[in-house]
Protein backbone atom coordinates (compact mmCIF):
# COMPACT_ATOMS: atom_id res chain seq x y z
CA UNK A 1 0.00 0.00 0.00
CA UNK A 2 1.51 3.42 -1.21
CA UNK A 3 1.69 5.86 1.74
CA UNK A 4 1.51 9.80 1.49
CA UNK A 5 -0.19 11.86 -1.12
CA UNK A 6 -0.41 9.15 -3.77
CA UNK A 7 -1.24 6.98 -1.55
CA UNK A 8 -4.89 5.26 -3.58
CA UNK A 9 -3.29 6.28 -6.67
CA UNK A 10 -0.70 4.32 -9.50
CA UNK A 11 1.46 5.11 -11.11
CA UNK A 12 4.29 7.74 -11.32
CA UNK A 13 3.04 11.02 -8.62
CA UNK A 14 5.34 13.16 -10.29
CA UNK A 15 5.70 16.40 -7.57
CA UNK A 16 7.51 19.75 -8.02
CA UNK A 17 8.71 22.15 -5.21
CA UNK A 18 10.16 25.32 -4.74
CA UNK A 19 11.77 26.96 -2.12
CA UNK A 20 13.11 30.26 -1.43
CA UNK A 21 15.56 29.63 2.02
CA UNK A 22 16.84 27.14 3.38
CA UNK A 23 14.15 26.85 6.40
CA UNK A 24 11.84 25.93 3.30
CA UNK A 25 14.19 23.31 2.12
CA UNK A 26 13.90 21.31 5.24
CA UNK A 27 10.27 22.00 5.68
CA UNK A 28 9.46 20.33 1.94
CA UNK A 29 12.27 17.37 2.04
CA UNK A 30 12.96 16.65 6.10
CA UNK A 31 8.85 15.23 6.30
CA UNK A 32 9.16 13.48 3.09
CA UNK A 33 12.56 11.86 3.96
CA UNK A 34 11.50 10.98 7.57
CA UNK A 35 7.46 9.56 6.84
CA UNK A 36 9.18 7.72 3.81
CA UNK A 37 11.80 6.28 6.47
CA UNK A 38 9.20 5.23 8.58
CA UNK A 39 6.97 4.23 6.04
CA UNK A 40 9.66 1.34 4.95
CA UNK A 41 9.48 2.84 1.58
CA UNK A 42 13.19 3.03 0.00
CA UNK A 43 13.95 6.77 -0.65
CA UNK A 44 16.55 7.82 -2.36
CA UNK A 45 18.45 12.06 -2.29
CA UNK A 46 20.27 13.43 -5.61
CA UNK A 47 20.72 17.13 -4.67
CA UNK A 48 23.21 19.68 -4.61
CA UNK A 49 26.16 19.35 -2.30
CA UNK A 50 25.23 22.54 -0.29
CA UNK A 51 21.39 21.90 -0.15
CA UNK A 52 22.37 17.75 0.51
CA UNK A 53 24.51 19.14 3.45
CA UNK A 54 21.83 21.74 5.26
CA UNK A 55 19.01 18.71 5.01
CA UNK A 56 21.41 16.27 6.50
CA UNK A 57 22.52 18.26 9.00
CA UNK A 58 18.82 19.18 9.93
CA UNK A 59 17.20 15.31 9.41
CA UNK A 60 20.22 13.39 10.60
CA UNK A 61 20.45 9.53 10.26
CA UNK A 62 17.47 7.96 8.84
CA UNK A 63 17.11 4.07 8.05
CA UNK A 64 16.10 3.40 4.48
CA UNK A 65 17.35 6.98 3.18
CA UNK A 66 20.50 6.93 0.94
CA UNK A 67 21.75 10.09 -0.48
CA UNK A 68 23.21 9.82 -4.09
CA UNK A 69 26.21 11.78 -5.36
CA UNK A 70 24.32 14.88 -7.63
CA UNK A 71 27.07 14.83 -10.35
CA UNK A 72 27.10 11.19 -11.28
CA UNK A 73 23.07 10.90 -10.69
CA UNK A 74 22.61 14.38 -13.32
CA UNK A 75 26.12 13.67 -14.99
CA UNK A 76 23.91 13.67 -18.47
CA UNK A 77 20.25 13.43 -19.04
CA UNK A 78 20.20 9.58 -20.62
CA UNK A 79 22.27 8.58 -17.79
CA UNK A 80 19.85 10.00 -15.15
CA UNK A 81 16.45 8.23 -16.82
CA UNK A 82 18.77 5.15 -17.13
CA UNK A 83 19.92 5.57 -13.03
CA UNK A 84 16.57 6.56 -11.92
CA UNK A 85 15.27 3.59 -13.80
CA UNK A 86 17.12 1.06 -12.79
CA UNK A 87 17.14 2.28 -9.21
CA UNK A 88 12.96 2.41 -9.08
CA UNK A 89 12.81 -1.44 -10.68
CA UNK A 90 15.76 -3.07 -8.09
CA UNK A 91 13.66 -1.72 -5.01
CA UNK A 92 10.52 -3.09 -6.59
CA UNK A 93 12.34 -6.69 -7.48
CA UNK A 94 13.02 -6.11 -3.76
CA UNK A 95 9.55 -6.05 -2.43
CA UNK A 96 8.52 -2.02 -2.02
CA UNK A 97 5.42 -1.11 -2.32
CA UNK A 98 6.44 2.28 -3.32
CA UNK A 99 9.87 4.10 -3.68
CA UNK A 100 10.60 7.62 -2.85
CA UNK A 101 12.74 10.31 -4.95
CA UNK A 102 14.23 13.44 -4.13
CA UNK A 103 15.91 15.24 -6.76
CA UNK A 104 17.50 18.45 -7.70
CA UNK A 105 17.55 18.94 -12.29
CA UNK A 106 20.25 20.66 -12.95
CA UNK A 107 19.52 23.95 -14.58
CA UNK A 108 21.26 26.84 -15.33
CA UNK A 109 21.45 28.16 -12.09
CA UNK A 110 23.34 24.80 -11.18
CA UNK A 111 25.65 25.74 -13.85
CA UNK A 112 23.71 23.23 -16.64
CA UNK A 113 21.74 24.16 -20.30
CA UNK A 114 17.98 23.93 -19.51
CA UNK A 115 17.07 22.46 -23.08
CA UNK A 116 18.54 19.17 -22.36
CA UNK A 117 17.16 19.16 -18.63
CA UNK A 118 13.65 19.78 -19.70
CA UNK A 119 14.02 16.70 -21.86
CA UNK A 120 14.62 14.69 -18.92
CA UNK A 121 11.80 15.75 -17.16
CA UNK A 122 9.92 14.61 -20.29
CA UNK A 123 11.52 11.81 -20.71
CA UNK A 124 11.27 10.94 -16.69
CA UNK A 125 7.46 11.46 -16.78
CA UNK A 126 6.94 9.19 -19.57
CA UNK A 127 9.82 5.93 -18.60
CA UNK A 128 8.43 5.55 -14.99
CA UNK A 129 4.59 6.48 -15.56
CA UNK A 130 3.63 2.99 -14.94
CA UNK A 131 5.59 2.84 -11.89
CA UNK A 132 4.78 3.29 -8.24
CA UNK A 133 7.62 6.67 -7.65
CA UNK A 134 6.97 9.41 -5.61
CA UNK A 135 9.41 11.87 -7.07
CA UNK A 136 9.69 15.09 -5.70
CA UNK A 137 11.95 17.53 -7.88
CA UNK A 138 13.28 20.40 -6.23
CA UNK A 139 13.70 24.00 -7.36
CA UNK A 140 15.35 26.20 -5.54
CA UNK A 141 14.26 30.01 -6.55
CA UNK A 142 17.05 31.85 -5.51
CA UNK A 143 18.93 30.19 -8.36
CA UNK A 144 16.73 28.62 -10.96
CA UNK A 145 15.70 31.39 -13.69
CA UNK A 146 11.96 32.53 -14.10
CA UNK A 147 11.45 30.63 -17.88
CA UNK A 148 12.92 27.49 -15.81
CA UNK A 149 10.34 28.27 -13.41
CA UNK A 150 7.49 28.26 -15.36
CA UNK A 151 8.42 25.29 -17.70
CA UNK A 152 8.54 22.99 -14.58
CA UNK A 153 4.82 24.00 -13.34
CA UNK A 154 3.65 23.04 -16.81
CA UNK A 155 5.60 19.50 -16.78
CA UNK A 156 4.42 18.04 -13.22
CA UNK A 157 0.66 17.68 -12.37
CA UNK A 158 1.58 18.03 -8.73
CA UNK A 159 3.10 20.56 -6.51
CA UNK A 160 3.85 19.76 -3.16
CA UNK A 161 4.44 23.07 -0.85
CA UNK A 162 6.24 23.30 3.24
CA UNK A 163 4.29 22.27 6.11
CA UNK A 164 3.08 18.86 3.93
CA UNK A 165 0.52 20.47 1.29
CA UNK A 166 -0.19 18.52 -1.92
CA UNK A 167 -2.21 20.18 -4.80
CA UNK A 168 -2.81 19.23 -7.95
CA UNK A 169 -1.09 21.87 -10.25
CA UNK A 170 -3.00 24.74 -12.24
CA UNK A 171 -0.65 24.73 -14.78
CA UNK A 172 -0.02 21.29 -15.52
CA UNK A 173 0.76 20.78 -19.60
CA UNK A 174 1.66 18.03 -21.52
CA UNK A 175 5.36 17.86 -20.67
CA UNK A 176 6.18 17.05 -24.69
CA UNK A 177 4.01 20.53 -25.48
CA UNK A 178 6.93 22.13 -23.56
CA UNK A 179 9.54 20.24 -24.66
CA UNK A 180 8.15 21.18 -28.08
CA UNK A 181 8.95 24.77 -27.83
CA UNK A 182 12.20 24.94 -26.81
CA UNK A 183 14.69 26.92 -28.46
CA UNK A 184 17.81 25.18 -30.53
CA UNK A 185 20.83 24.73 -28.89
CA UNK A 186 23.28 27.12 -29.96
CA UNK A 187 26.43 25.54 -32.13
CA UNK A 188 29.39 25.04 -30.61
CA UNK A 189 32.34 27.49 -31.24
CA UNK A 190 33.81 25.07 -32.78
CA UNK A 191 31.09 24.87 -35.80
CA UNK A 192 32.36 28.45 -37.03
CA UNK A 193 35.86 27.51 -37.94
CA UNK A 194 36.96 25.37 -41.11
CA UNK A 195 36.58 21.55 -39.86
CA UNK A 196 39.61 19.43 -39.68
CA UNK A 197 37.46 16.36 -41.52
CA UNK A 198 34.72 16.58 -43.92
CA UNK A 199 33.18 13.60 -45.05
CA UNK A 200 29.99 13.04 -48.03
CA UNK A 201 28.43 10.09 -47.82
CA UNK A 202 31.01 8.30 -45.35
CA UNK A 203 30.82 4.46 -44.63
CA UNK A 204 30.56 3.74 -41.10
CA UNK A 205 34.42 2.27 -40.85
CA UNK A 206 35.66 5.48 -42.68
CA UNK A 207 33.74 7.91 -40.26
CA UNK A 208 35.15 5.75 -36.93
CA UNK A 209 38.88 5.93 -39.07
CA UNK A 210 38.17 10.41 -39.48
CA UNK A 211 37.50 10.94 -36.06
CA UNK A 212 39.61 8.80 -33.94
CA UNK A 213 42.48 10.81 -36.21
CA UNK A 214 40.27 13.96 -35.55
CA UNK A 215 40.63 12.73 -31.92
CA UNK A 216 43.92 12.39 -31.77
CA UNK A 217 44.74 15.93 -31.63
CA UNK A 218 42.70 16.75 -28.44
CA UNK A 219 43.46 16.01 -24.96
CA UNK A 220 40.01 14.18 -24.51
CA UNK A 221 41.04 10.72 -22.86
CA UNK A 222 41.31 7.59 -25.31
CA UNK A 223 38.57 5.93 -23.73
CA UNK A 224 36.06 9.16 -24.63
CA UNK A 225 37.30 9.40 -27.72
CA UNK A 226 36.55 5.23 -28.35
CA UNK A 227 32.89 6.03 -27.01
CA UNK A 228 32.46 9.20 -29.63
CA UNK A 229 33.66 6.81 -32.36
CA UNK A 230 30.96 4.32 -31.00
CA UNK A 231 28.71 7.10 -31.04
CA UNK A 232 29.38 8.34 -34.87
CA UNK A 233 28.98 5.28 -36.22
CA UNK A 234 25.39 4.61 -34.65
CA UNK A 235 24.44 8.37 -36.42
CA UNK A 236 26.21 7.83 -39.68
CA UNK A 237 24.43 4.11 -39.64
CA UNK A 238 20.83 6.22 -38.98
CA UNK A 239 21.50 9.01 -41.52
CA UNK A 240 22.11 5.97 -44.35
CA UNK A 241 18.91 3.72 -43.08
CA UNK A 242 16.43 6.74 -42.14
CA UNK A 243 17.57 10.32 -43.64
CA UNK A 244 18.17 10.94 -46.91
CA UNK A 245 21.21 12.02 -48.57
CA UNK A 246 23.36 13.66 -48.72
CA UNK A 247 24.70 12.42 -45.58
CA UNK A 248 27.87 14.71 -44.52
CA UNK A 249 30.29 14.29 -41.49
CA UNK A 250 32.12 17.03 -40.08
CA UNK A 251 34.61 17.20 -37.16
CA UNK A 252 36.82 19.29 -35.11
CA UNK A 253 39.01 19.37 -32.33
CA UNK A 254 40.20 21.70 -29.01
CA UNK A 255 42.44 20.57 -26.23
CA UNK A 256 39.27 19.99 -24.62
CA UNK A 257 36.44 18.68 -26.89
CA UNK A 258 35.88 16.85 -30.50
CA UNK A 259 32.71 17.80 -31.94
CA UNK A 260 31.22 15.61 -34.66
CA UNK A 261 28.02 16.56 -36.46
CA UNK A 262 26.23 14.01 -38.84
CA UNK A 263 23.69 15.79 -41.25
CA UNK A 264 21.29 14.47 -44.13
CA UNK A 265 18.57 15.89 -45.64
CA UNK A 266 15.52 13.84 -43.95
CA UNK A 267 12.98 15.39 -41.29
CA UNK A 268 14.48 14.05 -38.63
CA UNK A 269 12.55 11.50 -35.69
CA UNK A 270 9.35 12.09 -35.13
CA UNK A 271 9.46 11.72 -31.39
CA UNK A 272 11.56 15.00 -29.75
CA UNK A 273 12.50 12.89 -26.66
CA UNK A 274 14.27 10.03 -28.95
CA UNK A 275 17.75 9.06 -27.62
CA UNK A 276 16.69 9.48 -24.01
CA UNK A 277 13.92 6.75 -23.49
CA UNK A 278 14.95 3.21 -24.01
CA UNK A 279 14.41 2.01 -27.36
CA UNK A 280 14.34 -2.17 -28.18
CA UNK A 281 15.14 -1.73 -31.95
CA UNK A 282 16.53 -0.38 -35.00
CA UNK A 283 13.38 0.31 -36.82
CA UNK A 284 13.49 4.09 -36.08
CA UNK A 285 16.94 5.00 -35.80
CA UNK A 286 15.99 5.39 -31.38
CA UNK A 287 18.29 2.62 -30.46
CA UNK A 288 21.14 4.22 -32.17
CA UNK A 289 20.33 7.58 -30.42
CA UNK A 290 19.49 6.15 -27.16
CA UNK A 291 23.44 4.58 -27.42
CA UNK A 292 24.66 7.79 -28.51
CA UNK A 293 23.27 9.75 -25.25
CA UNK A 294 24.60 7.18 -22.71
CA UNK A 295 28.13 7.37 -24.10
CA UNK A 296 29.18 10.96 -25.06
CA UNK A 297 29.44 14.34 -22.79
CA UNK A 298 26.52 15.97 -25.20
CA UNK A 299 24.30 15.22 -27.47
CA UNK A 300 22.11 17.47 -29.23
CA UNK A 301 19.82 16.87 -32.35
CA UNK A 302 18.42 19.62 -34.91
CA UNK A 303 16.02 19.64 -36.95
CA UNK A 304 15.43 22.21 -39.78
CA UNK A 305 14.55 23.87 -43.60
CA UNK A 306 18.04 21.73 -44.39
CA UNK A 307 17.69 18.54 -42.89
CA UNK A 308 18.49 16.63 -39.42
CA UNK A 309 21.61 16.85 -37.84
CA UNK A 310 23.27 15.06 -34.72
CA UNK A 311 25.95 16.98 -32.69
CA UNK A 312 28.03 14.67 -30.72
CA UNK A 313 30.62 16.41 -28.38
CA UNK A 314 33.76 14.08 -26.41
CA UNK A 315 35.22 16.41 -23.49
CA UNK A 316 38.00 16.03 -21.56
CA UNK A 317 37.36 14.79 -18.02
CA UNK A 318 37.16 17.86 -15.31
CA UNK A 319 40.24 18.10 -13.47
CA UNK A 320 39.80 16.39 -9.42
CA UNK A 321 38.71 19.38 -6.90
CA UNK A 322 42.04 20.53 -5.09
CA UNK A 323 41.21 19.96 -1.51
Amino acid sequence: MRTGAPAGQTGYFHEVAFCGSDDELVALVGPFLADGSEAGEPTVVALDDRSRDVVRAATGHLPGVTYLRHRTQYERPALAVRRYRDLVESHLAAGAAQVRAVGAVPHPGLGEPWAPWARYEAAIHRVLADRPLWGLCLYDTRTAPRDVLADVERMHPHVAAPGGAHRASTRFADPMAVVARLPAAPPDPLEALPPAVELVQPAPAIARRSVRDVGGRSDVAPGAVDDLLIAVSEAVGNAWAHGRPPVVLRACAAADRVVVTVSDRGPGPADPLVGLTPATDRTSGGLGLWIAHQLCSDVHLATGDDGFTVRLTARRAADPAVP
